[in-house]
C-alpha cells in the first residue's frame, strides 16, 4: 500500500495529481510542517528527514524528494506509462529534466524571489533569467515537455511552471500561458484543486 505524506497547498500536490494520473490506490496522511520562518517542531509522524513533504512510504521502502518520487512511481507502474521506461526512447531526457526540476529550475527561481545572486561556478543552477529563457526555448511548438505525450514532467515542471507564474515569480509569455493551460485542463489536476478546496 502506498501512503503519501502530504500537505495540501504545498509541493505535495503534485504527487497527489501523479498517482490520480497513474490510477492507483494509496491513501494519504496530512502531516504538519514548520512555519516559513522556521518556527514550529517537526511533525514526529511524518518520516522525511527534513520533516518535509512530499514523502512515500511503499510498503515499508521510503522514498522522498519530488523527482525520486516521480521516477519510482513511473518505473513501477506501467498501466498508464507516463514516463520512458529504461531502454525506451527519451529516457535519458526524461532524467535529465526530472532532475532540472528540483536542481536547476527551483534554486534559481526561489533565489531571485529571495534577492540572492547567482554566483557561477558556485552555485549548481543557471541565473533565473536563463532558466526561463531555456524553458520556453524548449516548450516552443512542442504539445508536451518530453516526446510526443505526456508524462511526469508536465505535471513537475508544467506544474510548478503554472503555480510560479501565478505567484509572479515566473514572466507569462504565450508559450507557458498555452502549454499551462492544457496541464490545468486535465481531469486530475481538477481534482487536485477541488480536494484542497473542500
Amino acid at each position: 500500500m502506498l501512503t503519501l505524506y502530504h500537505k495540501p497547498q504545498t509541493r505535495s500536490d503534485s504527487i497527489v495529481w501523479l498517482l490520480d494520473e497513474l490510477g492507483v490506490s494509496y491513501r494519504t496522511q496530512i502531516v504538519a510542517l514548520r512555519a516559513a520562518d522556521g518556527t514550529g517542531a517537526r511533525d514526529p509522524n511524518n518520516p522525511h528527514p527534513h520533516g518535509k513533504v512530499p514523502c512515500l512510504m511503499d510498503d515499508g521502502d521510503l522514498v522522498f524528494e519530488t523527482s525520486a518520487i516521480a521516477l519510482h512511481l513511473t518505473d513501477k507502474y506501467r498501466a498508464r506509462p507516463l514516463g520512458p521506461a529504461v531502454g525506451e526512447a527519451h529516457r535519458g531526457e526524461y532524467l535529465s529534466w526530472l532532475a532540472y526540476r528540483a536542481g536547476v529550475m527551483e534554486p534559481a527561481l526561489i533565489c531571485r524571489r529571495f534577492g540572492v545572486t547567482h554566483v557561477f561556478g558556485a552555485m549548481g543552477w543557471a541565473p533565473a533569467e536563463e532558466v526561463e529563457h531555456v524553458l520556453n526555448a524548449h516548450l516552443g511548438g512542442r504539445t508536451w515537455f518530453v516526446g510526443e505525450t505526456f508524462t511526469a514532467l508536465d505535471i513537475l515542471i508544467g506544474g510548478g511552471l503554472h503555480f510560479m507564474m501565478m505567484a509572479g515569480m515566473v514572466a507569462k509569455t504565450p508559450t507557458l500561458e498555452a502549454y499551462t493551460a492544457k496541464l490545468t485542463a486535465r481531469p486530475a489536476f481538477q481534482a487536485m484543486l477541488a480536494r484542497n478546496a473542500g
